[in-house]
């Protein structure tokens, strides 16, 4: 079973929006992942 949805620069882009100003909930609600995903994606992927 495959667990990853998104590729690695799919989650880039989609932290990139938040810091240009998208709010977590907007992005999660656009992608179909929860919040939690996002902050984890955040902590993991952050820096790229």
């Amino acid at each position: 079973m495959n667990r990853n949805r998104h590729t690695e620069a799919q989650i880039i882009t989609i932290l990139k929006a938040h810091e240009r100003g998208a709010s977590v909930i907007e992005l999660a609600r656009q992608h179909g992942v929860t919040e939690q995903a996002v902050y984890r994606w955040k902590a993991r992927y952050g820096g790229m």
